[in-house]
């Protein structure tokens, strides 16, 4: 492990909680009735990896999805999905979707950090997993599932002017939803609540140490 790998986990661990987020109960998720499709009694179980790329000015690794897709077609998102029966933790479904869709090797990613769960609108239980990337990595993105990876300075989300808020009629209702907007691309959605929640974190972590 490089010492800027080390450097920036021992920074994410400072800031993070190190235990993966509990799972969403039945009768919590009663809660939510617009989340719940057919048939549907629990959310989903799922995971997205949140990849720190260990250069020199660190990133954050990004797909966009293909437009074909039935959901979330054309959006800006982390690797990640659903957890399949042989994951044995939030962790294990991060890396292995990660792997899969972008061709990155679990070898190369260490640990540094959890968010909160967060419940989406289409029923997942989404686990957001941090992990810092050695760069020397490959790349080999799933076509059928990713049109483009890309990454984004990390600085960039930690100034709190990047960030903004805009009102998006969602099923009839207008909502507020968090926006970024790195070099023209649109980051909303499940990804902009993460990233929003995860630089707050870094920020007060910084703050606490006096950086």
């Amino acid at each position: 492990m490089t010492v800027l790998v080390e450097n920036i986990l021992a920074g994410l661990r400072a800031a993070l909680p190190q235990k993966p987020p509990g799972t969403v109960g039945r009768d919590e998720f009663a809660a939510y009735p617009e989340m719940r499709t057919a048939g549907q009694t629990a959310p989903v179980p799922a995971a997205v990896l949140i990849p720190i790329i260990a250069r020199e000015e660190p990133t954050l690794l990004f797909t966009r999805r293909t437009e074909h897709l039935a959901k979330h077609s054309g959006q800006i998102s982390f690797p990640g999905g659903r957890r399949e029966i042989d994951d044995l933790s939030p962790i294990e479904t991060a890396l292995r979707e990660t792997r899969e869709e972008t061709g990155i090797e679990p070898a190369l990613v260490s640990i540094g950090g959890f968010l909160p769960r967060y419940l989406t609108g289409t029923g997942f239980d989404i686990a957001p997993v941090v992990g810092v990337v050695a760069p020397d990595f490959a790349l080999m993105p799933d076509k059928r599932e990713v049109a483009e990876i890309f990454e984004v300075k990390l600085s960039y989300f930690l100034a709190p002017a990047n960030e903004k808020e805009i009102g998006r009629e969602m099923a009839g209702r207008l909502r507020l939803v968090r926006v970024f907007e790195p070099e023209g691309r649109y980051i909303w959605g499940i990804t902009a609540a993460l990233l929003s929640d995860f630089a707050a974190r870094l920020r007060a972590a910084r703050d606490r140490n006096g950086a």
